[in-house]
């Protein structure tokens, strides 16, 4: 079980907001989606979360400048979430792009929702 594990679903798409909350509320983690990577570090600064899904095109500040983002706060915790990509690798992005923006993980779309769940929970259980 998740034990109610927070994760910030950052996603400018309401479908894909709607399926990942659907698959992740049914192993009961709890979900809150924003549309953009300000929205992601608003939230950051009055919740604390155990995992971000990152979409990676975004408007208003895209997934890797959010990330980086994330990656210089001052509070340990939060500057140190796992951040997992989640992306139809439109700028054309390696793992080694996502790795020197401070990303864990990521995922390509569409979306496989069983290998999103079992990402998502290799990084809650490490």
């Amino acid at each position: 079980m998740s034990d109610n594990k927070k994760v910030l679903v950052a996603e400018d798409s309401s479908v894909i907001i709607n399926l990942t909350k659907n698959v992740l509320l049914f192993e009961n983690y709890h979900i809150t989606a924003v549309k953009n990577g300000k929205q992601v570090l608003d939230k950051l600064m009055t919740d604390d979360f155990d995992l971000i899904l990152m979409d990676i095109n975004m408007p208003t500040m895209d997934g890797i400048e959010c990330t980086k983002a994330i990656r210089a706060l001052k509070d340990p915790k939060k500057s140190s979430i796992p951040v997992i990509a989640i992306t139809g690798n439109y700028k054309n992005y390696t793992m080694e792009d996502f790795k020197n923006a401070g990303l864990d993980d990521y995922l390509q779309k569409p979306l496989d929702y069983d290998l999103l769940l079992s990402t998502v929970k290799k990084h809650l259980n490490k």
